[in-house]
């Protein structure tokens, strides 16, 4: 069952996208550099450590990419299933990125990996890039198939890119779409991302545990999922 729009579901969607800056500012200043969720540009990592560009390394991008692509395919998978059940795979679509999210987090603590991005990078390290790449392509799919306009959670390039030329006295296409609720979210969207990476590096620079750092967005995204499923159960109507 798709979850329903409204402010309920927005607002998942912008905590979300909170969570999105905090994983990734774990992702490039401790693991990497490399992206988890933001693809393109691990992609043009990649293409950089091809060409020999010092200080980035091809194997932690590849694994990166090979961990997004197994989350999205297997997320899709596995919420295709429970939609054709009858049941709402939104909440469960959470849990599950949770629950990665926490399982790296663990991963990053077991392996004592913080010593930020130049150092060693074994196994371990690569296990944890791994999931959490892996929780961000269930994370994008989650997000194509419960669309809220201006609020992907894992970019924020076109919603800035609408604000910009939307807002009077810069709106020179109204193909964009405007309105008031298009603008609050589009804001929304961009003052999330920042916030949420603002407020990853903040904890690493002030020598909190990169396990910790990533325990944090973990126990968020896993309590808003659970949280659905409880109040699904109260008969409350919210999204998912």
């Amino acid at each position: 069952m798709k979850p329903r729009t409204g402010r309920a579901l927005t607002s998942v969607m912008v905590l979300l996208t909170l969570t999105t800056g905090m994983v990734e500012a774990v992702s490039f200043l401790v693991l990497g550099p490399v992206f988890a969720a933001v693809q393109t540009g691990n992609l043009l990592l990649l293409g950089f450590a091809i060409a020999g560009a010092p200080g980035i390394s091809a194997t932690v991008s590849g694994v990166s990419l090979a961990g997004f692509a197994f989350g999205a395919i297997a997320g899709s998978r596995l919420e295709s299933a429970i939609d054709a059940r009858g049941r709402r795979w939104f909440a469960a679509a959470l849990v599950g990125e949770g629950v990665l999210l926490g399982a790296a987090a663990l991963v990053i603590w077991r392996a004592g990996i913080a010593s930020g991005p130049h150092g060693q990078v074994d196994g371990r390290h690569l296990a944890a890039i791994a999931m959490v790449a892996c929780a961000m392509g269930v994370r994008n799919v989650t997000s194509l198939r419960a669309p809220v306009a201006d609020v992907p959670t894992t970019v924020s390039t076109r919603a800035l890119t609408g604000l910009l030329i939307a807002l009077p006295p810069l709106a020179s296409d109204s193909r964009v779409g405007g309105g008031a609720g298009r603008e609050l979210r589009r804001v929304a969207s961009v003052a999330a991302m920042f916030a949420g990476g603002l407020l990853g590096a903040w904890l690493l620079e002030r020598a909190v545990h990169p396990a910790l750092a990533l325990a944090v967005p973990a126990a968020l995204v896993l309590a808003l999922g659970l949280g659905l499923v409880a109040l699904r159960r109260g008969r409350i109507s919210v999204p998912g």
